[in-house]
């Protein structure tokens, strides 16, 4: 079934709005392609992931609306128009459908026959994304805009704790008196200072020598008499 105009945007905006409708742990993934601006826009479960430049038809294709996504070819060459290639063609509305292409240079602008162009690396990245969410996947095709993305929550940012920094321990050496520096200046002086003491010295008068008294009596001790030995003879006179 297809949707047109403004049903289309509608119906992709209720997709997102659902989120994880389809089996249990599918994603919804909506291809908006804005023909306005050249562009498609990847969204998974209404956030966007991928937004890149395309090329669609020179003749206004392909034609607005809702879609879901069909068959799948890895490798795939246009029949009708010379066997062109088309690699990882994604089909959604007949036989229009999302493929790679070599003519890079024309992204960005109307090139096609009507399908949807893309960058042969982007259109390897989407063909495996809808592979995985084949069942969850819609295309959305618009003259004028894209479908809108989901505005997530703003993450309120939590400032990083400050970091710890030591108390800084200053040592205070005691007091010690400064050494005493001798100076050529010093020892000159101080040698200066021991010389002028001792001509000084040397310039005093002897002492005289004490007087002495030649009337002064000469105390000389007498020697204790000596007892006559008992004992002895006396010799007679001759």
């Amino acid at each position: 079934m297809r949707l047109r105009g403004a049903a289309a945007l509608a119906a992709g905006a209720i997709l997102i709005a659902a989120g994880g409708l389809g089996s249990a742990g599918a994603n919804e993934v909506v291809i908006s392609i804005d023909k306005s601006t050249q562009s498609m826009s990847v969204l998974v479960d209404g956030v966007e992931r991928h937004r890149w430049v395309v090329s669609t038809g020179l003749g206004g294709g392909p034609h607005d609306g809702s879609y879901k996504a069909g068959r799948m070819e890895r490798k795939w060459f246009s029949r009708k128009y010379n066997m062109a290639p088309m690699p990882h063609s994604i089909f959604f509305d007949g036989n229009y459908a999302i493929h790679g292409t070599y003519h890079i240079k024309q992204l960005g602008r109307r090139a096609s026959k009507g399908c949807v162009r893309l960058h042969p690396d982007n259109a390897a990245k989407l063909f495996e994304l809808v592979r995985a969410h084949h069942t969850t996947t819609t295309v959305v095709v618009s003259s004028t805009t894209h479908v809108a993305a989901r505005v997530l929550p703003a993450v309120p940012e939590i400032a990083a704790p400050a970091p710890e920094i030591p108390a800084t321990v200053t040592s205070v050496a005691p007091a010690t008196a400064a050494p005493e520096i001798v100076t050529p200046a010093n020892v000159t002086s101080v040698s200066v200072a021991t010389a002028s003491e001792a001509v000084a010295e040397a310039a005093k008068p002897e002492a005289a020598p004490a007087a002495v008294d030649e009337t002064a009596s000469v105390r000389v001790p007498i020697p204790a008499p000596q007892a006559a030995d008992s004992g002895s003879e006396t010799s007679s006179a001759e």
